[in-house]
């Protein structure tokens, strides 16, 4: 049965005084049997599919195509028939997308990531270190939690860290919902040639870093890589590499300032490092306006029938505050067992990065609080500017400060 919704378009704003929440709507949505068809901004109709189990099941059909990039649906003046580019793992589907991911995942094993722990702890303990020779505020976004995934990142493409303002101004763009036009032609153009420069170099000579090993296994197992699929494919990385984990870092720092006991828990046991990690991705689903699929074929969601052509929109963060799955959703518990949440999404296209996220946001977690016990904001709560238009979210900036006893 299709739900009618009071309200008819995807809702995108949050209520000002709950900026961790997601919007209200989603409750509702959640709350009346089958799915809303509601109008996006991008201009078609999607059914918007709110349920924990309607998304997994949403996420898991091969019959829901992701050709249209994944929330082209509140970009207005947003193409959804673009022709899907070679080597766009977001977009592509069947044979095309397994044959891609088949030669990326073991770049992203358990225990290739594993490994990485050690650099990830020196790179959280460095910055760590330059915090506390200053003496506060600093800005927590620009000198903590952008520069670590970004040297990781960096780390594991082969790409040159001194080139970070470069990549990290045009991501902004590239990820807005309302980035002006020709800002974002020029900063499509701006990553594709940096990308491409580096590809190049790379199939010259490979180097032992995740493009030039993906080079080499391709070549190895008879499926060469163009340089446009190694372009579009690093570009994917870079971006998805360091901007979510960053904003990551940024909004669940905030988020905890503002609980306080949860805080507390942590700094008494960094061991609820693990837990806490995909109990704040749960909570905060940083994909901020879920995940767009078009139907190829009729596709059953609960006891629902979605026609083939049809557009749905999976939303992750009403799923991930389904009160059938996690219990008191809108609280923020660092010892709930929350690894099933949707915040990587579910399926094929289920985020390949997700291990090195958590060992990045696990060491993050079990150090930052230790070393700077004091750590609050520096600014009322109320000045913090949030990323309500952007694909993912976060805060803009964070201003912190701390007791200078943390110096020593």
């Amino acid at each position: 049965m299709t739900a009618t919704a009071i309200f008819s378009r995807f809702p995108t704003a949050r209520d000002s005084g709950c900026p961790f929440d997601p919007p209200a709507e989603y409750a509702e949505l959640r709350a009346q049997e089958g799915t809303a068809s509601l109008t996006c901004p991008v201009g078609v109709e999607a059914r918007v599919v709110s349920r924990y189990a309607d998304v997994r099941a949403m996420l898991g059909d091969p019959n829901l195509s992701s050709h249209a990039a994944p929330s082209t649906h509140v970009v207005a003046g947003g193409l959804l028939d673009r022709p899907v580019a070679p080597g766009s793992l977001l977009n592509m589907d069947g044979p095309g997308h397994a044959r891609l991911r088949r030669l990326l995942t073991p770049e992203f094993t358990v225990k290739r990531i594993q490994a990485m722990r050690p650099y990830i702890q020196g790179l959280v303990d460095d910055h760590l270190d330059a915090l506390l020779a200053r003496t506060g505020p600093v800005d927590l976004v620009a000198d903590f939690a952008l520069p670590i995934p970004s040297l990781v990142i960096c780390e594991l493409l082969g790409v040159d860290y001194a080139d970070r303002d470069r990549f990290q101004e045009q991501t902004a763009v590239l990820i807005g919902t309302n980035s002006d036009p020709a800002a974002l032609e020029q900063a499509n153009l701006e990553v594709v040639g940096f990308m491409t420069q580096l590809v190049l170099t790379k199939l010259a000579a490979p180097s032992d870093d995740l493009l030039g090993r993906l080079i080499v296994r391709a070549r190895e197992n008879g499926q060469e890589l163009s340089v446009e699929e190694l372009v579009t494919l690093g570009i994917t990385l870079l971006i998805a590499g360091h901007e979510t984990t960053a904003n990551m870092i940024g909004l669940s720092t905030l988020a905890l300032l503002r609980r306080p006991d949860q805080l507390a828990a942590l700094r008494a046991d960094p061991g609820l490092a693990g837990t806490a990690v995909d109990e704040m991705l749960r909570y905060l689903s940083i994909v901020q306006f879920g995940v767009l699929r078009q139907a190829t074929g009729d596709v059953t969601i609960g006891d629902e029938t979605i026609k083939a052509g049809e557009w749905l929109v999976a939303a992750l963060s009403a799923g991930n505050r389904d009160e059938s799955v996690f219990p008191d959703p809108d609280r923020i518990d660092l010892t709930r067992e929350a690894t099933a949440h949707l915040a990587f999404g579910y399926g094929i296209h289920q985020c390949l990065g997700q291990q090195l996220a958590r060992v990045e946001l696990q060491e993050v977690f079990a150090r930052l609080h230790q070393r700077i016990p004091t750590l609050r904001l520096a600014v009322p709560f109320e000045d913090v500017e949030f990323k309500n238009d952007a694909l993912v979210y976060g805060v803009r900036s964070l201003p912190v400060t701390w007791d200078r006893e943390d110096n020593r």
